[in-house]
């Protein structure tokens, strides 16, 4: 007996979007484009669904030449920015939508969960939407009953369970639509980014239904999301979309560091300096910086190389260097007040470069300042020269969890004195 879930070949799915509407100068020109609409439309309406090569200025690829299997009791994570072809790859295999072009094989009964309120009949009771939602799983009347009291247990939602689900909340529909779904038997388990909606301590409740599903029921998951700390934590495999595209496909922490660094990331627009923001008329100046990449991981050395010019010789200068995070919180400082280096320059260029290391900067978007400080005042300060990212990943390429507290990781030495 075949041991796949779900096999996909050559998955595509085409849209076919509005351009700008033709404008015309003219009044001649207008009344023969309005003659001509009714065939326009006519024509229009023909090529909805037919995108000959694909290759028209008004046909977008939602997904691409998609194609993987996946196995009884996995969870398949996926993960990639937002347009990256998630959401449609999965109402493709919630049969919401058609594929334009492959073929899949679905081995069993699928529960999706992809937006608040799917699948549920709003003027209908919660109590009615499950046994409903049943119904449509191939379920009979007995095998809900058994499960009914475990699935409004699970929801938190006892209270209101025979109120028209049109009057619950957002995360109310969440907590019932994943009871539901988690509860009734379907052999293929499919959850997008809806759990966001819930509250953090029920996110944790169905995490954590998901590891029991998988491990000990045996079904199978397919589960998209952008907190990457979950993907890690609960999937055997992670896909990785771009452009509609696998870019990889592979176990999830690998998959989520490529996904994190400089190969997807990094443009050469975002590692040159910008000189923009900056103020100051001394006798030096800052003339380049650059850094070695636009990522790093927490641990990692962040190098920084510079020049700066000086229209005659000076003395007494002083570097200063800050680190701001995106909400513009300066969260380093640094200075050549003490090393000696760099405090006298001869007229020309010089270059130099200097090291974070290691860095433990918190996970965010940072942009460094450069200032130059000669004989008491500033001859040259430059805000937000470069910007660069700090991934959620620590030197030894493991997710750090709780990432988004503080400012400054550190690991510690943790000793029991017992």
């Amino acid at each position: 007996m075949s041991d796949l879930a779900i096999k996909i070949e050559n998955i595509s799915k085409a849209y076919r979007i509005g351009l700008k509407e033709q404008k015309h100068d003219t009044l001649g020109a207008t009344l023969v484009s309005w003659a001509k609409s009714p065939f326009k439309n006519f024509k229009n309406l023909k090529s909805l669904s037919n995108f000959n090569n694909g290759e028209e200025d008004d046909v977008f690829w939602a997904v691409r030449d998609i194609n993987f299997e996946v196995k009884k009791g996995e969870v398949l994570g996926i993960i990639g920015k937002n347009g990256a072809g998630k959401s449609t790859l999965l109402k493709i295999l919630s049969r919401i939508t058609e594929p334009t072009e492959g073929r899949i094989e679905i081995y069993g009964r699928v529960a999706s969960l992809l937006e608040v309120g799917t699948g549920f009949n709003p003027e209908l009771s919660g109590r009615e939407n499950v046994y409903l939602n049943g119904t449509i799983l191939g379920m009979t009347k007995k095998e809900i009953d058994l499960k009914f009291d475990e699935i409004i247990d699970f929801s938190g939602i006892e209270k209101f369970i025979d109120t028209p689900v049109k009057r619950y909340s957002s995360g109310m529909k969440v907590r019932l639509a994943f009871a539901v779904a988690a509860h009734l038997d379907p052999e293929i388990l499919i959850i997008d980014e809806v759990l966001a909606v819930g509250d953090a301590e029920f996110q944790k409740k169905c995490l954590g239904k998901i590891q029991d599903v998988s491990k000990y029921e045996g079904r199978t998951v397919l589960f998209v999301s952008h907190d990457l700390v979950a993907v890690q934590k609960l999937c055997t495999r992670c896909i990785l979309l771009a452009n509609g595209e696998i870019r990889m496909n592979d176990n999830p922490v690998d998959t989520i560091n490529f996904y994190l660094s400089d190969d997807l990331n990094n443009t050469v627009e975002s590692l040159q300096a910008n000189f923009s923001n900056r103020r100051g008329f001394g006798k030096l100046k800052l003339h380049q910086l650059t850094i070695e990449r636009k990522n790093y991981n927490i641990g990692e050395d962040i190098k920084v190389e510079f020049e700066i010019s000086a229209s005659e010789n000076v003395n007494d200068c002083l570097l200063y260097i800050a680190i701001k995070n995106i909400q513009g919180i300066e969260v380093f400082y640094a200075t050549n007040r003490y090393s000696g280096t760099f405090s006298n320059l001869t007229k020309g260029i010089t270059k130099g470069s200097f090291t974070i290391s290691p860095n433990y900067l918190m996970p965010d978007i940072y942009s460094l300042r450069f200032t130059i400080n000669q004989g008491g005042t500033t001859s040259d300060w430059v805000e937000d020269i470069v910007k660069f990212d700090i991934n959620p990943i620590n030197e030894n390429k493991e997710l750090i969890p709780d990432y988004k507290v503080g400012f400054y990781y550190h690991p510690i030495k943790w000793q029991n004195d017992d």
